[in-house]
């Protein structure tokens, strides 16, 4: 596999500098040798890089006594999470003067306050675990992955992940009440507050969501819990066109309003290579209309959530926008609908190398800007297969290319890398909807940057860190 910068080989420096952090921090905290290199790759092993050392603390304390002793030394800090970011922003890319700081200890829950629906929470949990745990209490916390089994809260915030959820909860960064944060020279931000309305000045928190590591280290998070929901309707739907799914969402937008929690729609790609992701995947449907919508409304209370499902379908085929659907009639129907939608991602890693795109555009234009962008592709690649799926509600697209495996893959996947940001340029859309920049995608970032909030990340990036040591070469070149 292909090493970020250069070949990932220590230097004499690099193995003295690992030396001294053992010495100050301990072999508790400290490892060394090949383990590092579990913690330099990228989630779908594309790449492959390596660092100084691998720094593991267990409290904010040890966080940043790492921070102080790698700035002692002069090397810089790529902070992780669990590593499952799709944009090589947890991944070294110069082994010899890098340590990676692994938040993976930092577990506990420190508060879960049921009456005022919130937690604080370490910032090395995985995702699912936490959720388990604030079910555990009776609440409910939205954010929903497709690697919420091994991301870490601190990781989604430091990227704003999205998800299936954002249409109702919103991003990340609509789930946080407040942060702690280790800075660059060591101190603490204490940030973890509770309260849901504080209008002392400037929201410095905003500041590190979405940052990607290159701010501080998040060690804690105060986030917002919602009550859970005791109904929950699935539905797969068959329609006509992505048109028709548009057209359909906006009819649900309508009817449903703020009951309806997710909003999905695929190929009908993505049937077979669901099956080829999970081999045993039950498949209630034929994969034979152009398009098809996987739906989600949940509450609690008074409402009756399978009622307004079947009505909402029914309206779906009288309109003419649905010709043929299934609605789960337990949990693992559902779960089983769901996993339609993430046994397609596993059969794409399976197809091997292929273009990843996370894009967001105007949710009125989504269909027209797919239907163009995949003409385009296909005009110079015939034998390539698009992959267009996403989150309808709020124009996120995932337009993936598999290249035609007869020519030259990484040829193929630069070009229409090329060709899909160039048809994004002319609808005015996003790079980066949900994914982050990392060092994927800086080069296409700092291409579309505008001078004045290029100087404002500068501005900011150095104040907070005048000597680089957070993330370099993460999201702009400084």
């Amino acid at each position: 596999m292909d090493a970020v910068n250069g070949q990932g080989n220590k230097g004499e420096t690099g193995e003295a500098a690992a030396q001294a952090l053992e010495a100050r921090l301990g072999q508790d905290i400290v490892v060394r040798g090949p383990d590092v290199l579990a913690y330099c790759r990228d989630w779908h092993g594309d790449v492959q890089s390596d660092a100084v050392a691998v720094l593991r603390p267990r409290t904010t304390a040890e966080v940043q006594e790492c921070v102080r002793a790698a700035v002692d030394l002069g090397l810089q800090i790529i902070p992780q999470g669990g590593n499952t970011g799709l944009v090589l922003g947890g991944v070294p890319d110069a082994p010899d003067r890098q340590v990676v700081v692994s938040l993976e200890r930092m577990t506990a829950v420190r508060s879960l306050d049921a009456a005022n629906f919130s937690a604080v929470v370490e910032a090395g949990i995985v995702l699912e675990e936490f959720k388990d745990k604030v079910a555990q209490a009776g609440l409910y916390f939205p954010l929903a992955l497709g690697a919420q089994g091994s991301c870490r809260l601190g990781g989604n915030v430091a990227t704003n992940a999205g998800g299936v959820n954002v249409l109702r909860y919103g991003m990340t960064r609509e789930l946080l009440l407040g942060l702690e944060v280790v800075l660059p020279d060591g101190s603490l931000f204490e940030g973890l507050t509770c309260l849901r309305k504080d209008n002392r000045g400037i929201d410095l928190k905003q500041l590190f969501i979405g940052s990607e590591g290159t701010l501080g280290i998040i060690t804690a998070v105060s986030v917002k819990l919602f009550p859970a929901p005791e109904q929950v309707a699935t539905a797969l739907l068959a329609v006509g066109s992505l048109e028709d799914a548009i057209a359909l969402y906006r009819q649900a937008r309508r009817l449903c309003c703020d009951l309806m929690s997710a909003f999905e729609f695929m190929p009908p790609s993505a049937f077979q290579l669901a099956k080829e992701g999970i081999p045993d995947l039950a498949l209630p449907m034929a994969a034979e209309h152009p398009a098809y919508v996987l739906m989600e409304l949940s509450g609690s209370g008074l409402v009756d959530i399978d009622d307004l499902m079947a009505r909402f379908t029914e309206h779906a085929f009288e309109e003419g926008l649905a010709v043929d659907g299934v609605m789960a009639s337990s949990q693992a129907q559902a779960r089983n609908l769901w996993l339609i939608r993430e046994g397609m991602n596993e059969g794409q890693a399976k197809r091997g190398k292929h273009l990843r795109t996370d894009i967001s555009v105007p949710l009125s234009r989504m269909a027209e800007f797919v239907a163009e962008a995949e003409a385009a592709i296909l005009a110079e690649f015939p034998g390539a297969t698009c992959v267009s799926y996403g989150h309808v509600g709020d124009g996120n697209v995932h337009l993936n290319v598999l290249p035609d495996t007869r020519g030259d893959v990484e040829a193929q996947i630069y070009r229409a890398k090329q060709i899909a940001n160039e048809v994004l340029d002319r609808y005015d859309g996003s790079i980066s909807a949900e994914h982050g920049i990392g060092r994927l995608k800086k080069a296409d970032f700092e291409q579309r940057l505008p001078d004045v909030q290029r100087a404002l990340l500068e501005a900011i990036r150095t104040a907070v860190d005048p000597a680089l040591t957070m993330n370099r070469g993460c999201q702009i070149e400084l």
